[in-house]
């Protein structure tokens, strides 16, 4: 998005339609370009959604970007968006692809989505499974009256954690299966909050009760990587949305990530990916060499 010449990230609270059960809301990519239009959202501009997204493809293709990631789902595929993700829309696509979004606040449902963020294309007995879960859903989603409104929301909550839990169930199992614990998924709340904050791992687990071996430990079984790399991981990325989708000064960022010596970032982001954050800005943007 530009606002007076400068390039920005739309932050999208979550505000569902009148009539939405509270804390979730469904609807098909027509609707989403009516909300946009309504909203003055534009949805092919970069965007950080403070609520989850599960997208669903019924017919064509969309082209999505999440994170640096170009994405293209055809149809029958799947993906799930976490809160603060910096994702954008192909409005050309929205325009002809049919599909379904849900969306809803953190914390309606218990389920989280797996640290891998893939697109998944659920094929056979899977497929039809979701399918199914997704017709029940959208089916009680939309038949508020016939219940008290406590007895619907806690139908669709439950509806929803059925397809989240048959979507995780139709991928490929990984080689090692491994369940986040509640070490890492406390360290990695941190984390996403106060990343600006501090950047040392000793930091967080005083805060938390822990030990920096206790996190670091949990980390590495969740992720591969450690509790250190996990958070220059988080400084790295919110580093690149803030270079690629904003027109702050390298140094404007490094003070908003916290850094408050310019050579300081600079050295930081160059040790991690390679190439000076003004590098990495023009290469993300198509003028690098």
């Amino acid at each position: 998005m530009v606002k007076n010449g400068q390039t920005s990230i739309t932050d999208v609270a979550y505000r569902p339609e009148l009539g939405a059960p509270i804390g979730m809301d469904v609807l098909d990519f027509t609707e989403l370009r009516a909300r946009g239009r309504r909203r003055g959202i534009d949805l092919g501009a970069p965007m950080r959604p403070a609520f989850h997204h599960l997208i669903h493809v019924r017919a064509g293709t969309l082209h999505h970007s999440v994170d640096f990631t170009d994405h293209e789902l055809p149809a029958g595929s799947w993906i799930w968006i976490r809160p603060g993700q910096v994702h954008r829309y192909t409005p050309a696509d929205l325009a002809t692809a049919r599909g379904t979004f849900v969306i809803w606040q953190p914390g309606f449902v218990a389920a989280e989505p797996p640290y891998d963020q893939s697109p998944l294309l659920p094929t056979g007995p899977h497929a039809r499974a979701v399918q199914l879960a997704l017709r029940h859903l959208t089916q009680e989603y939309a038949d508020l009256a016939s219940i008290p409104l406590d007895a619907h929301i806690e139908a669709v909550r439950h509806l929803l954690a059925v397809l989240l839990l048959r979507l995780a169930h139709a991928g490929p199992a990984p080689a090692s299966p491994v369940l986040a614990d509640d070490t890492f998924r406390r360290y990695h709340a941190a984390v996403e909050r106060d990343f600006a904050r501090t950047h040392r791992v000793a930091d967080h687990a005083a805060s938390l009760g822990y030990s920096v071996r206790t996190l670091t430990r949990a980390t590495l079984a969740a992720t591969g990587h450690t509790a250190k790399q996990h958070l220059d991981a988080r400084i790295l990325l919110e580093a690149k949305r803030l270079l690629v989708h904003t027109d702050a000064s390298a140094a404007a960022v490094g003070t908003r990530l916290g850094f408050t010596d310019p050579g300081d970032f600079s050295k930081f982001f160059r040790k991690r990916d390679g190439r000076t954050p003004l590098e990495f800005r023009a290469m993300a943007r198509g003028r690098g060499g």
